[in-house]
């Protein structure tokens, strides 16, 4: 038996922020991140939805990309003492990640963050409060998610928390806040989703009511990306849609070690923290090689090709057009190839090559891969990628 979870509204559109006006509550834990929101004006126009509701706020601000377990503990003490029977968190996903996982710490205060990280091991929540997500930009769709990367300093590692207890039972979809991304982070963010629905159409956990979400997510995704990376509106509310899409599909058909790597590189190296969706974008054609020696695998990436009208006459030669597709995607979004090209320093990548492997291959979502993978593997697939060597093993 498998599980198909989303939230039980989603509201998108334009002005569907405006939702929050008829929000039944008594009191709401807003928290945001850096400060854009604020500069762009919705923080005040959330406030006042709210106060329309008869609901008091309390803030939570300054979330830090990639959150730490420490900003997760404060938080949820900051909820402790304030009581909301709403947390509800706007911006990227840096804000309604760490957001989840302090709902888990408000209610659960004796549960430490160890106790959480073995994959869908989380008490039962919405003892205190429900949970509402308004995402800023367009790629980690964790407002439809089961999902939350939190880091921590101290191992230099993030943790995908996944636990359908932490699905959002609202999510806000309002493209004008997607308008706000700078083209650099529309950059990251928009090869964040593709490789999310990529993942999920491939994933062993796949099924008949991930895959079209999938699907359509990465058909949307290559026809409007280009575009929203250059600020078209219209172009930018399509990935705003087609992320939230990729984020159905994933949150439920899981992931692969293209997310695997990318938790366990970002912040390992002093020689440059490597975001997300950049990690991402980088590693992904290397992944695909890797998988498409598995048959399924190569299967569903060739459907991939033929959907996006790259398909060849062989299986294996649509796979190679989808990874030259991807590379085009690098070339026009300003991404580099390796991590060498990025500035990850060599000595230090080859110092950290064992432990950084073993760490991914221990990453949850290595289980949904559709190819096995052991230490030794990863590691040349770290190579492959820092060197931008040829995947043939």
């Amino acid at each position: 038996m498998k599980r198909f979870t989303l939230p039980r509204d989603i509201y998108w559109g334009e002005n569907a922020l405006a939702e929050l006006k008829n929000l039944k509550g008594k009191k709401a834990m807003l928290v945001l991140g850096g400060g854009s929101m604020r500069r762009f004006g919705f923080v005040d126009k959330v406030l006042a939805y709210l106060k329309e509701a008869n609901i008091e706020t309390a803030l939570i601000e300054k979330v830090e990309p990639d959150p730490s377990v420490e900003t997760v503990m404060q938080g949820a003490q900051k909820m402790r003492s304030f009581n909301p029977d709403w947390i509800i968190a706007m911006g990227g996903g840096s804000p309604i990640d760490a957001a989840k996982a302090m709902w888990v710490f408000y209610e659960y205060p004796d549960v430490k963050f160890e106790d959480i990280i073995r994959p869908f091991s989380f008490p039962t929540l919405r003892k205190k409060a429900k949970f509402l997500a308004i995402p800023s930009t367009s790629g980690t769709a964790t407002e439809v998610t089961a999902f939350s990367v939190i880091t921590d300093n101290k191992k230099r590692i993030k943790y995908p928390l996944a636990d359908f207890n932490i699905t959002p039972d609202i999510a806000i979809v309002d493209p004008a806040l997607a308008q706000t991304m700078p083209p650099k982070l529309t950059a990251y963010t928009g090869m964040d989703a593709l490789t999310h629905a990529i993942e999920a159409y491939v994933s062993s956990m796949h099924g008949p009511f991930t895959d079209p979400l999938a699907m359509q997510a990465i058909v949307t995704i290559d026809k409007y990306l280009e575009a929203s990376y250059k600020g078209d509106h219209q172009a930018r509310e399509q990935i705003h849609y087609a992320q939230c899409m990729a984020g159905m599909a994933f949150s439920n058909a899981l992931l692969g070690i293209t997310h695997s790597l990318a938790h366990k590189t970002g912040p390992a190296y002093s020689t440059g923290h490597i975001p997300h969706g950049c990690a991402n974008a980088i590693y992904l054609p290397y992944v695909i090689a890797y998988n498409a020696k598995e048959k399924e695998a190569l299967v569903r990436y060739a459907e991939i090709a033929k959907r996006l009208g790259i398909g060849k006459n062989t299986e294996q030669a649509s796979v190679t057009a989808l990874c030259d597709k991807l590379a085009e995607y690098d070339e026009k979004l300003n991404i580099p190839h390796t991590l060498k090209q990025f500035g990850i320093n060599e000595e230090e990548f080859l110092q950290k090559l064992d432990y950084v492997a073993s760490t991914a291959v221990k990453d949850a979502c290595t289980l949904s891969n559709p190819r096995q993978i052991d230490k030794e593997q990863m590691a040349k697939l770290l190579k492959a990628i820092y060197y931008g060597s040829k995947v043939d093993f």
